[in-house]
């Protein structure tokens, strides 16, 4: 393997800037809601946070939560992370967006905005969002921002009980004017192992990933990306492939994918409110924690990070595929279900011509002489 300072550099990290928030959603992978603790990086130790990633690159940094507007000085550390020439983002639910905070965000030169938004109507948001009002929160947080003239994106996650709605999610994020939609599939991770009943089936992910093909294929208006779903870039090439065209996907200007599924441990990680460094937003285990040893040790010198970018090693039917190094499967998903992230990908129905000629063989030597 080549130098890992040279091919693998962080582009994207998530820092959850707190655990408390105003929802108390289903899915949540950090459980979080009003009670939980605020976390433990004061101002100053965030400021030296950012110091730490410079020292490795200077990436897209999105301030997150919980809910990252419920601290008071996340406008400090955001103009802070600026000058030392990182993007910053904000990842919020959306409902405690004001003019005001609008200003702020402008002032912190606060790139792009993600907001929440897992349901058409009230009655579908809110249920997901366990929140009476949330729909119309962030639907009035999206018309400040647009007021303000602050560029948004829209998350939408989803599982069984509001996947019927993504065509409207979709068609709505076009409407209140964002820029992106990305469309999420949960991951069983915090309080999203509690639904684990609830997640999108094998056929079912298929179907949603190719509808999202066709919609991107024909899109002008909004960037489309479907998140946590690495086997889409599978799907893209296998569809482009059949009907004999040369699709190529518009991204945004912060996008870190490059083209690949999961780049967990890749080109991004998460860094939670107590400082443990993850491959990712949804990974359920840390491989250390950034207060007692230097990001800079961690993101190259990890087991863990290092064996999500040793792709031979990968296991199942991901180390068979022949789409492994655009897919990779999502590792966090892996480790949620197999308890093992470099086990195959669960929600993938796709069986490469390898693994078909492995399971033959065994079957013909099983059979009765």
């Amino acid at each position: 393997m080549s130098n890992p300072e040279e091919k693998f550099i962080p582009k994207w990290i998530a820092w959850e800037s707190t655990q408390r928030c105003n929802l108390k959603c289903v899915h949540c992978r950090c459980s979080s809601d009003m009670e939980a603790a605020k976390g433990d990086f004061s101002t100053d130790e965030a400021k030296k946070l950012i110091d730490d990633i410079c020292e490795v690159s200077q990436p897209v940094m999105v301030l997150s939560g919980g809910e990252p507007l419920m601290r008071d000085d996340i406008f400090e550390i955001a103009r802070y992370g600026t000058s030392k020439g990182l993007r910053m983002c904000m990842a919020t639910n959306g409902t405690l967006i004001t003019d005001e905070v609008c200003q702020q965000m402008k002032e912190a030169d606060i790139k792009m905005v993600s907001l929440s938004l897992d349901g058409s109507t009230p009655e579908i948001h809110d249920d997901f969002r366990s929140c009476p009002g949330a729909f119309e929160g962030t639907i009035r947080g999206a018309e400040t921002l647009k007021r303000n003239g602050i560029k948004f994106l829209v998350n939408s996650s989803f599982t069984k009980r509001n996947q019927h709605d993504i065509g409207e999610c979709f068609k709505l994020a076009k409407k209140i004017g964002a820029t992106a939609w990305y469309m999420f599939m949960i991951v069983p991770t915090g309080r999203g192992e509690d639904i684990m009943n609830e997640l999108v089936s094998k056929e079912d992910y298929e179907e949603i990933l190719s509808w999202h093909y066709e919609q991107e294929k024909h899109e002008d208006d909004i960037l489309m990306r479907p998140t946590c779903a690495p086997h889409y870039y599978r799907i893209v090439p296998q569809m482009a492939k059949a009907e004999g065209s040369k699709f190529k996907r518009r991204s945004l200007t912060f996008s870190t994918g490059g083209g690949k599924g999961c780049i967990a441990a890749q080109t991004i990680c998460l860094i939670d409110c107590f400082g443990n460094l993850k491959p990712c937003s949804y990974f359920h285990s840390s491989v250390g924690n950034v207060k007692q040893i230097p990001f800079k040790e961690l993101w190259f010198n990890s087991k863990v990070f290092n064996d999500l970018r040793d792709f031979k090693a990968y296991k199942g039917k991901c180390g068979d595929c022949e789409y492994l190094n655009v897919c990779g499967g999502c590792r966090a998903r892996a480790d949620a279900v197999h308890g093992d992230y470099m086990a195959e990908e669960p929600f993938c129905n796709y069986i490469p011509p390898r693994t078909a000629e492995r399971m033959a063989k065994e079957a013909e030597e099983l059979a009765p002489k």
